[in-house]
């Protein structure tokens, strides 16, 4: 093993800013099992793997990799415990498009916690595309990414001027707001465009006009709010229950 180079460190490193992810076209996948992923779902797009010798995997001759020891991964890690593999990957511009199915659109959404896993929510019910605001917490945030357990690598995502591109979406569009109608009594809830709002905010007054159905999830108990993700994963689950049932 002959060690990891300082050039290639400060490469590294210098990818967990936004700043530098955009220049270089790149992102860090990090840990065993969303390296792994990353080698089965997006195998054209890695550039590099990093690993202990504790990491195995018969794939690895197909890529450029490097045995690095456990205090070299913590020095190229964003985690506070590295976990045997760090990949570098090529960001892919995505095209997603509506099709006559369900897409989410995220309206600022802040907190890397809460965009993970919606990731994960949309990857497990089958959602194939997000639109999100500009100002919408980077997708390729190493916490954003670790959040995503995978998911990031099977949804297509775009950054939009959401209100641009509310005004000129064609299909239907729900808005989660407190006002809205209840889903579960709500008579149709079809196909179209489940737009989120900010963890604080909300949806925002100039994307609200453009909502055509708005829907809330009731409130059986006493808590104020629900957190973003978890709405999301609650109303999504809603309409994906219909669907199944029709």
């Amino acid at each position: 093993m002959s060690g990891i180079s300082k050039n290639k460190i400060k490469w590294i490193r210098s990818l967990q800013l936004k700043k530098n992810r955009e220049t270089e076209g790149l992102f860090l996948v990090e840990g065993e099992k969303m390296v792994q992923e990353a080698m089965m779902y997006c195998k054209n797009q890695i550039q590099y793997i990093a690993y202990t010798d504790s990491f195995v995997s018969e794939h690895l001759a197909d890529f450029e990799h490097q045995l690095v020891s456990e205090k070299e991964l913590e020095m190229i890690s964003s985690l506070k415990t590295p976990n045997k593999a760090l990949a570098v990957v090529q960001i892919i511009k995505s095209r997603p498009s509506i099709d006559n199915q369900l897409v989410l659109a995220l309206d600022d959404i802040q907190d890397p916690g809460n965009m993970g896993t919606i990731l994960r929510i949309a990857d497990w019910y089958g959602i194939q595309t997000i639109f999100c605001s500009k100002n919408t917490v980077d997708c390729y945030n190493p916490k954003v990414v670790q959040a995503s357990m995978g998911a990031i690598f099977r949804i297509q995502l775009s950054y939009v001027d959401l209100t641009k591109w509310l005004k000129a979406c064609k299909s239907t569009i729900y808005g989660a707001l407190l006002e809205g109608e209840n889903i579960y009594t709500k008579e149709t809830l079809s196909n179209g465009v489940l737009l989120m709002g900010n963890e604080g905010k909300g949806i925002s007054k100039e994307n609200i006009e453009y909502i055509n159905e708005a829907i809330s999830i009731p409130r059986f108990g006493k808590a104020e709010s629900l957190n973003v993700s978890v709405a999301t994963g609650i109303i999504v689950s809603e309409f994906v229950r219909r669907q199944s049932t029709n």
